[in-house]
């Protein structure tokens, strides 16, 4: 789910693993701890968030550390989880919901089918998703893109993988390539390279993958998963009176009022680069992801539910009943940021770091092997591969930069909260989520390299 973060790894490496095991033993350590979490889950049909419960104990126990720091590591993993991610989930979720009552969901969607029809929507998909993830973190983009790729599907009699897939799409292949998301901002500020440089390769990067990803990809996704939009996360069509619902332009404005908030703050970090500067102050807090989905929520209250002649006793009952599906999917996604956190507690990340320093491949390629070797051990792609910068060009610590970003997307799996994050949202299986949206993110990972290997002998 995340992009070169590599403050995060290099961190965990500094502070030294909870046991001292070696590479073969935390190898199998891993296996170990996937294998229970799938077997669980799959044979058993045990909750998900049981099954990564148990299967970092499992980790833990495979790779020797003391019990009790596992635990300790599998709950911060969980809470720093919940405390970053739930309470966007939660905003997301309240705003979905408003977005639904009030009837503005069916506003945007009615003219999305009515502009967009047949073999064009999922490219309608696509670029509303990639306009509204430019700043967003991927969490983000999730909730408030999955009413509309939800009533999609269904107003519109659509296969789910159709419409989803190019929307996922969109989202990560902004997450993990284009400035100003912040994912890329992160790799291109610690490799020290050129923003407007790697924005430019970005965008020849990132259309052509998104692309194939995107439209192309969905409609073998939507051949091998062939299933409905899940009823219990879309809420009844509203019954009000169809003059009684929020116009296009307010609803609009209400989804977009977050993407804009984080844009300025991403303009503003780059034009101004002063953390005294009064400006700069003021847009780092309106524009961190909490304050820009609580701004758009408390804006919707009235853009839609006052526009939809909501009481207040009705906006309170909308905000509480949209709380209630989420439990589930929070639990989860907590319990993948515990199992990723063991991972890193336990030393797979210096473990990685140790077993490719010896590596003799081409420098892009190998800053891409480590971010998937990491993104498969960890679910976090954090940039082990600083060192690599030195004395390479403007362009190609650029490209650098994007080898990294496609790195980082490669197959998420049941390490990665996002895995869990759109299981739960689409209703699937972890066999449906492994085919569909594990194949995406290799997809736009394999071919992301593949351009950045091109455009490096030619640039």
């Amino acid at each position: 789910m995340t992009t070169a973060l590599i403050v995060e790894t290099l961190a965990a490496a500094a502070t030294g693993p909870i046991t001292s095991a070696g590479n073969t033993q935390l190898g199998i350590a891993v296996l170990a701890g996937i294998a229970v979490i799938v077997l669980l889950i799959t044979r058993l049909k045990m909750h998900a968030f049981l099954a990564l419960t148990v299967g970092s104990l499992t980790l833990g126990v495979f790779a020797g550390a003391p019990l009790a720091k596992t635990i300790a590591s599998f709950t911060a993993g969980l809470g720093a989880t919940v405390a970053g991610v739930g309470v966007l989930i939660a905003l997301g979720a309240i705003l979905g919901k408003l977005l639904a009552d009030s009837g503005g969901a069916d506003e945007i969607v009615g003219t999305i089918l009515a502009r967009a029809k047949g073999r064009a929507m999922p490219w309608a998909m696509v670029l509303i998703a990639s306009v509204i993830g430019l700043p967003l973190f991927f969490e983000v983009g999730i909730v408030l893109l999955i009413p509309v790729v939800l009533l999609v599907a269904k107003r519109g009699n659509y296969s789910l993988m159709r419409i989803g897939i190019p929307a996922l799409a969109g989202l990560s292949v902004m997450h993990g390539l284009v400035p100003p998301h912040p994912g890329p901002l992160v790799a291109i500020d610690a490799l020290d390279a050129n923003l407007g440089v790697t924005l430019a390769l970005g965008v020849v990067v990132a259309v052509p993958t998104v692309i194939i990803a995107g439209p192309l990809f969905s409609r073998y996704a939507a051949r091998w998963v062939d299933i409905a939009p899940p009823e219990n996360m879309i809420a009844p069509r509203p019954a009000a009176d169809p003059e009684h619902r929020p116009r296009f332009g307010a609803t609009v404005f209400t989804v977009l009022l977050p993407v804009a908030l984080m844009l300025v703050k991403a303009l503003v970090d780059i034009v101004v680069d002063d953390p005294a500067s009064p400006v700069q102050r003021v847009t780092d807090v309106a524009g961190s992801p909490m304050i820009a989905l609580l701004a758009a929520v408390l804006v919707g209250m009235f853009t839609l539910g006052r526009a939809a002649g909501f009481t207040r006793a009705r906006i309170s009952t909308t905000v509480e009943k949209s709380l209630a599906p989420i439990a589930g999917i929070l639990l989860i996604v907590g319990a993948g940021g515990g199992f990723k956190q063991t991972l890193i507690d336990v030393g797979v990340g210096q473990m990685i770091l140790d077993v490719s320093k010896d590596w003799a491949v081409p420098t892009l390629l190998l800053a891409w092997l480590i971010a998937v070797a990491i993104r498969l051990a960890t679910g976090s792609a954090a940039g082990l591969v600083a060192p690599l910068a030195a004395d390479m060009s403007t362009t190609g610590t650029a490209l650098l930069v994007l080898a990294i970003g496609s790195g980082s997307l490669f197959f998420s799996h049941v390490n990665d909260a996002g895995f869990w994050l759109v299981k739960e949202y689409f209703g699937m299986t972890v066999g449906q989520t492994l085919k569909t949206w594990s194949v995406m993110e290799t997809i736009i990972s394999v071919v992301g390299l593949v351009l950045v290997l091109l455009l490096s002998l030619v640039l």
